[in-house]
């Protein structure tokens, strides 16, 4: 199977887990049977404005759901047979390093549910620790070699953090830091990930302020002949001013092929659910508007 991936592709995700805990529940650590429950009651919910939206006419073919075992097991079924793609993480949540949710097992897990994609969530600043960024990408080298003996694709979610060197070069401004350090951090930490033979088919990316970083981020990333890996944006949690810029940015540029959007979707709607001001049938209406938005601002942006 060739490395990369050909197509469109608009995914809503929820595979947030520790976050989501405490967004569903106020806190997180070990769940009764009840509080369980509700946490996937809730993914539930958020799929149910995915089957929504695909039921309206979108081609199910270019949208998929990013959902986690642990609290969304019984989606993965359900997505295959409304024909979205699906993707869900190996990683362990809420970790600074990399590591592996399942350990040694997590070829099982993969092999169980059969996703199109295998997705991780990594934060890694090429000026952080030495010692650490190696172990992250020994670790990264064996999955993305485990992957791609089995044809099967990578999903990559990379997150530049700052350190505090680069806060105070900014005067602890963090939107200073997106748009003047991290688009070149981003390039050096990609380079470094592709220079430890970890192999990426579709790399998911932090919203970028200009057009030209997208280019140079995409041009990273198909460089030394991958000319099919393709990136998509994630949301970050933002506005929908902000989602909207970064769309408008990435959008005509060659490379990038859609979104993988989450809490900018369907965390107001849920809120209501959980809150009791909105019922249920409304919160689903609502994530199934507001993640079709996204998809005509992008196709807006093409």
């Amino acid at each position: 199977m060739a490395l990369g991936y050909d197509g469109k592709l608009y995914i809503l995700a929820f595979d947030h887990r520790g976050s989501f805990l405490k967004a569903v529940l106020g806190k997180s650590g070990d769940l009764t049977e009840e509080e369980t429950e509700r946490v996937r009651d809730a993914k539930r919910l958020i799929f149910d404005g995915m089957v929504i939206a695909a039921e309206a006419g979108e081609d199910a073919s270019l949208m998929g759901v990013l959902v986690d075992e642990q609290f969304g097991s019984d989606i993965p079924e359900m997505a295959r047979k409304h024909g979205l793609k699906l993707a869900m993480p190996v990683e362990k949540s809420g970790q600074d390093l990399f590591d592996f949710e399942y350990g040694e097992d997590f070829g099982e897990h993969i092999e169980r549910f059969d996703p199109d994609f295998s997705k991780v969530l990594v934060r890694y600043n090429p000026d952080g620790d030495a010692g650490d960024n190696a172990e992250q990408l020994r670790k990264l080298e064996r999955l993305s070699t485990w992957l791609h003996e089995r044809d099967r694709k990578f999903l990559f979610e990379l997150l530049v953090p700052a350190l505090p060197q680069h806060l105070e070069a900014v005067g602890g401004d963090s939107d200073r830091y997106d748009a003047e350090l991290r688009p070149d951090l981003m390039l050096r930490a990609i380079r470094e990930i592709q220079d430890a033979g970890v192999e990426v088919d579709v790399w998911k990316i932090e919203g970028l302020d200009a057009r030209a970083d997208c280019v140079r981020i995409a041009e990273q990333c198909r460089s030394g002949g991958r000319d099919g890996v393709a990136c998509v944006l994630l949301g970050r949690g933002a506005d929908n001013a902000k989602v909207d810029h970064w769309l408008y940015q990435a959008g005509e540029v060659d490379g990038f092929i859609g979104f993988a959007i989450g809490r900018s979707i369907w965390s107001g709607p849920l809120k209501g659910y959980l809150d009791g001001s909105s019922d249920r049938e409304t919160a689903a209406a609502k994530m199934a508007e507001n993640y079709t938005r996204f998809i005509e601002v992008w196709r807006q942006a093409e």
